[in-house]
């Protein structure tokens, strides 16, 4: 998916809608649970199950937690049982026994009732059934699939409490809505390691995804070994690439965590790194080298020869023998036909095999290939485009266009997942990813039946603007909002309750070993080339990205053309997608504005952190002058202490029961406003609250 085509697709979807966890459960967040059911104490499971009863007291876990399995038993299931373990003396810091004991002693205890499928079937049965009491646990589940999601929840469960470490007792009953809940990972844009791969899947695997979908060529890049066609990966990859051995292990691993891996591999279209080293599958004559920029470009596979698909039947009996998986991602996508419509020989082909356009040409070429997927075993999926007047019944829609085309795709049988509105790239905070659902808006007009086919969803992540270093900050924890998204029951969309869940989720997954939150840092202390940050910290947590759109138009007006060998190095790769900072701030002048400015204590949390902002900016001035990557950022850092001196000035007024003159008030909303605008790609979270305050000022105030 090119910056050109993620342009137009990020200005359709911007029209979607605009800590520890310590508060009780809300009768709105659990509208599927009673309201006689509700719990007396908090759980940060996420997602959320389907049904969640309380119990009385609590277990706790101590150093002499066990695990024993009952019923079915095999390898696997041991290997669960094991990582269970291991990631619960992670997360309590306990030396715990990972040997399994007996199930008449042992604190947990896990029954399942047979194997899963040898090879993970789309739709398997995912359910289990927890019950946590004082004096022990029991797991049970149809398969190792539920047993594995029922042991996250159990991790989640656990706290600190004044006794230890415990988990209140509680009874589970879980299923997830979604049989397809997926995590899209571009890697041909940058190259990303299987190291990092493998942790990503741990992460998916916390919060119950299931499908990792893995773009695996592009223009910029071919990036799996092929021993049909080498020069695929010789030539096509700079010699990043993964060798055949390495993902198999990596399906390996996956499995392990009932994750299924589908391979992408992008044709007609998006297809460069192919014709680099095999240039007779081009429409036009070459000679390719690897593209560097993004993009939607020419070049695209000849539909016209048989050759094209001797070559793909070749290819694609490989690669289904490395993938088990029953799906395979064709792409499909932007084609913009200038190859075709320069190449002679192409239009006599259209026209001997009444051909009339572009499209249709494409929709042969898609009928060819689906055939030749069919052929070796597997059901074909691909973006929107592929869905043409003919196609069969089983192939699989990917809709980056939104639930209208994938109500569409349903109304004619087809089966699809969403993508729309789940584009991590694209710098959006958790709550808009979280409130957009694949059976809302026309989804909620299809039948029972049409709806069974919309299988789920994927997040996306493309890679232009991102690396090994930073994409896990990229991924987590938005990641989890929309894998409760695709878990949950649609009526849990309470936004504040979520994000009191995502916080500890978001620990837990650095306790796992994910690096959302620590590579940050890491990122910064190397960008001001010492570890005294305290103060560029400040900064970093009030900020967040611009949008990769901005980030691009900014570039091409700098004249300084993005592209893949361009460092991702700079303040914007080092700080997270979303400002917690900003946003708790911004809920703190709701609160207090809401309280008619009564609520002192809330004020006060206001001032220390307006304080802080306005004084940051002096102490952050030799980090600035002494690092070339800094110094970028010396206005953004200004514009805090701008923004932070209006806000209390603001304040001042109100606790003076002043109101704040027009003239003052036009002055500093136009500085607000400007502050506001993305510069060096960088946005200042805070500016929309410090403007709340501002005009809040400026209305006469009550006498108290």
């Amino acid at each position: 998916m090119g910056i050109h085509f993620e342009i137009r697709r990020r200005a359709t979807r911007s029209g979607y809608l605009p800590i520890l966890f310590c508060a009780l459960i809300t009768s709105v967040a659990m509208a599927q649970v009673p309201q006689s059911q509700q719990l007396s104490s908090p759980i940060n499971v996420m997602p959320l199950p389907a049904t969640v009863a309380p119990g009385a007291g609590r277990l706790l876990v101590s150093q002499t937690f066990s695990v024993a399995i009952a019923g079915y038993n095999d390898l696997r299931l041991q290997r669960v049982a094991q990582r269970f373990l291991h990631d619960l003396s992670r997360q309590t810091g306990y030396f715990l026994s990972e040997r399994l004991g007996d199930a008449s002693r042992a604190t947990l205890t896990i029954h399942a009732d047979h194997g899963s499928e040898p090879v993970q079937e789309l739709g398997e049965d995912e359910s289990y059934v927890l019950d946590v009491s004082s004096a022990g646990a029991k797991l049970t589940a149809p398969n190792p699939l539920g047993v594995m999601h029922g042991l996250e929840s159990f991790l989640q469960l656990v706290q600190v409490t004044p006794d230890g470490y415990a988990a209140p007792a509680i009874h589970v009953e879980d299923t997830p809505r979604f049989p397809w809940r997926g995590l899209s990972i571009d890697v041909s844009r940058h190259f990303i390691s299987t190291e990092v791969l493998k942790r990503n899947l741990d992460g998916m695997a916390a919060v119950k995804m299931n499908v990792l979908h893995l773009h695996l060529s592009d223009d910029q890049g071919f990036r799996l070994e092929s021993r049909e066609f080498p020069k695929l990966q010789e030539l096509g990859s700079d010699g990043m690439y993964y060798r055949q051995s390495e993902m198999r292990e990596l399906i390996a691993y996956a499995s392990d965590r009932g994750i299924r891996i589908v391979p992408e591999f992008d044709m007609p279209g998006h297809s460069t790194a192919w014709f680099v080293g095999y240039p007779e599958l081009s429409s036009g004559p070459g000679p390719y080298q690897i593209e560097r920029h993004w993009g939607i470009f020419d070049p695209a596979m000849d539909p016209t020869r048989e050759s094209t698909y001797k070559l793909l039947d070749k290819f694609i009996e490989e690669m289904t023998n490395i993938f088990p998986d029953r799906y395979f991602h064709i792409g499909g996508d932007e084609v913009n036909g200038k190859q075709w419509d320069a190449n002679p020989k192409i239009h006599e082909f259209m026209k001997a095999h009444n051909l009339r356009s572009n499209q249709e040409l494409q929709q042969y070429f898609t009928d060819r290939v689906e055939k030749i997927v069919s052929k070796h075993h597997k059901f074909m999926v691909g973006w929107d485009e592929i869905l043409t007047p003919g196609m069969p019944k089983d192939i699989v829609i990917q809709s980056w266009r939104g639930q209208e085309s994938l109500a569409e795709a349903a109304k004619q049988g087809y089966r699809g997942i969403l993508s729309s509105g789940y584009y991590l790239d694209a710098i959006q905070p958790a709550a808009q990813h979280y409130l957009v659902d694949p059976l809302s808006g026309a989804g909620a007009t299809l039948t029972a039946e049409q709806q069974k086919l919309v299988l789920g969803g994927e997040a996306c992540m493309w890679e232009e603007f991102a690396s090994d270093e930073s994409i896990e900050s990229r991924i987590w924890p938005r990641a989890a909002a929309i894998a409760e998204r695709l878990w949950s029951p649609q009526q849990v969309q309470d936004v504040n309750w979520m994000y009191r869940r995502l916080a500890a989720v978001s620990a837990q997954l650095e306790q796992l070993g994910l690096t959302h939150r620590s590579s940050s840092e890491v990122m910064l202390a190397r960008i001001a080339g010492t570890d005294d940050i305290a103060a560029l910290q400040v900064l970093a947590l009030a900020l967040q990205p611009a949008s990769i759109t901005i980030r691009e138009t900014e570039a091409e007006k700098a004249g300084g053309i993005q592209t893949s060998d361009v460092a991702l190095h700079r303040m914007v790769d080092a700080i997270a997608p979303e400002s917690e900072v900003a946003r708790k701030f911004s809920s703190a002048v709701d609160q207090f504005v809401a309280s008619k400015f009564q609520d002192a204590t809330t004020e006060s949390s206001i001032r220390q952190t307006l304080t802080k902002w306005r004084d940051n900016d002096s102490a952050l001035q030799s980090l600035l002058q002494n690092s070339f990557l800094l110094k970028e950022v010396a206005p953004v850092s200004q514009n805090l202490a701008s923004l932070a001196t209006a806000g209390l000035q603001a304040l001042d007024y109100i606790d003076a029961r002043k109101t704040a003159p027009g003239e003052w008030k036009t002055q500093q909303v136009a500085m607000i406003q400007q502050a506001a605008k993305p510069t060096v790609d960088l946005v200042l979270a805070n500016a929309p609250a410090v403007q709340k305050l501002v005009e809040a000022s400026s209305v006469p105030v009550a006498a108290p």
